[in-house]
């Protein structure tokens, strides 16, 4: 008499639904408890959603590529918080649709450069790498001072980003277009990279 353990293993479409039964209740415990932990669903204080400017910067920053060789996410460890900063909190990212926490560090991990850099150095850095870093192998990004800011969707953007829990005002949402007006794609990509990390205040 075959044992229940054949039966499934003889069974492929038993054995597919099982697994799947299996890999669902796994998810489910996994997942569930982060909604209720407090840590990760409430915006840590000085955590403020994205101006319409830095948002239209991560948006560069995602188009370019560069969450794959930079990371945004410092991990709790010495040689990390040493080098980068405190480590990151998860009440920082409840704004952050996609997040871009990243898992290679060609580069180094970005999370805390807010602040550490001046605005021009940015903007020497991503016209031509090697100026400032001789070792890079950064590639360039000299198109960006002379794209203009994509003004043409940015309300669209922050109404479905306050559908999903960004607090935006109406008001703000009627000016972001005049906020992009002038502004390179450059100009929102410094202004994002310099609130990385910054909103809070965290002693070293």
């Amino acid at each position: 008499m075959a044992t229940r353990h054949e039966i499934i293993e003889k069974n492929m479409g038993l054995m597919m639904v099982l697994i799947i039964v299996v890999i669902s209740i796994g998810g489910l415990v996994l997942v569930v408890p982060l909604f209720f932990m407090h840590s990760t669903t409430t915006p840590v204080v000085g955590v403020k959603p994205y101006s319409a400017l830095r948002l239209t910067g991560r948006d560069v920053y995602v188009r370019e590529g560069c969450a794959l060789c930079h990371s945004q996410m410092i991990r709790p460890f010495r040689a990390e918080t040493e080098r980068y900063g405190h480590y990151s909190l998860a009440g920082e990212f409840v704004y952050d649709r996609p997040f871009l926490w990243g898992s290679k560090r060609t580069g180094p991990d970005l999370h805390r450069v807010g602040g550490r850099y001046s605005s021009e150095w940015h903007r020497v850095h991503l016209i031509n790498p090697r100026d400032v870093v001789p070792e890079s192998i950064m590639p360039s990004y000299p198109w960006l001072e002379t794209t203009p800011a994509n003004s043409a969707d940015i309300e669209r953007k922050m109404i479905v980003l306050r559908k999903l829990g960004a607090p935006y005002t109406d008001e703000e949402i009627e000016e972001a277009p005049d906020s992009l007006h002038g502004k390179t794609e450059m100009d929102a990509l410094i202004a994002y990279l310099q609130e990385l990390g910054t909103a809070v205040k965290i002693r070293r």
